[in-house]
């Protein structure tokens, strides 16, 4: 199976990278060799980083979570789209809002205002209004529609992030980063492999190769989706931990502070030993009436 899927990557041009003068440093590791002014990427890289990715989708939506696929480059949008009906996951493929991770909430009150304008629609609201209304409302429908088509359904932050160039996406990746979540990114020899957590070297340009990768992870994010009932059953279920209040001030003096939530709690000290420590204190008092 792996030999097969080498010989599709080959041959889909997984592996010719961008112009030798256009190369990022750090992608060193997964070049092969150079040909001419062409950057060679190293195919059993791409082919390990393949294996990871489809690995860490497994298990990110057996957890119950969901895979956002990104790609608003001309080559991949059709790719992206499609693998992520395929799966049924959410993608992005026109262009990246800039806070559709991390001002999430603003995002689902447009994805409300889309659902309001197309029920206007249906109920032939919009035609009751003005010319010029009703103009500036179909505007809105289409802009609202054509950004976010594609998380819509989305009703909560992902447990993962594709990207397809991360060169070219790194506003959803900055984004993930910034929320500590998971990156899987195809990358070409341009782009910093420091911005995604998993890599796959490929070529980003080449509509076969984002095809040819993007259903191998979407094929990965299906069978994750079949894993997720048989793990939940067998997973025991967790403690329910009771929020403890802040403490504000102490008998002893000492600094106020908020235990940990779910840490154990120091076992009590021996007799013996709180008597010793209290024999101790009354020791120093004498001591410092005497003096």
């Amino acid at each position: 199976m792996a030999k097969e899927l080498v010989r599709e990557l080959i041959s889909a041009g997984v592996h010719f990278g961008h112009n030798a003068n256009r190369w990022n440093p750090r992608m060193e590791p997964f070049i092969f060799s150079r040909r001419g002014q062409i950057h060679i990427i190293d195919v059993r890289k791409t082919l390990a980083g393949l294996v990871i990715a489809k690995k860490l989708l497994m298990e990110v939506v057996s957890s119950g979570k969901d895979v956002v696929f990104v790609g608003t480059k001309r080559q991949a949008q059709k790719a992206v789209e499609a693998s992520a009906v395929k799966c049924g996951m959410h993608y992005v493929s026109d262009r990246w809002l800039g806070g559709t991770l991390t001002n999430f909430r603003t995002i689902r009150s447009r994805v409300q205002r889309l659902t309001e304008l197309e029920t206007m629609q249906q109920e032939g609201t919009l035609e009751s209004q003005s010319k010029k209304q009703a103009s500036r409302l179909k505007r809105e429908l289409r802009k609202i529609k054509v950004n976010m088509e594609g998380i819509r359904k989305m009703s909560r932050l992902p447990g993962a992030v594709v990207v397809v160039d991360g060169k070219k996406e790194y506003l959803a990746l900055r984004e993930a980063k910034k929320l500590g979540i998971p990156t899987v990114g195809i990358i070409d020899t341009d782009c910093d492999p420091d911005t995604v957590d998993v890599v796959i070297p490929a070529n980003d340009d080449s509509i076969r190769a984002i095809n040819l990768i993007l259903n191998e992870l979407a094929d990965a994010v299906a069978a994750g989706k079949t894993m997720a009932p048989t793990q939940r059953e067998g997973q025991p279920r967790a403690k329910r931990v009771r929020s403890r209040r802040m403490v504000l001030a102490r008998a002893d003096g000492g600094q106020a502070h908020r235990p940990n939530v779910g840490q154990a709690e120091p076992e009590p000290a021996d007799s013996d030993s709180t008597d010793n420590a209290a024999e101790a204190v009354g020791g120093e008092q004498q001591a410092d009436s005497g003096s």
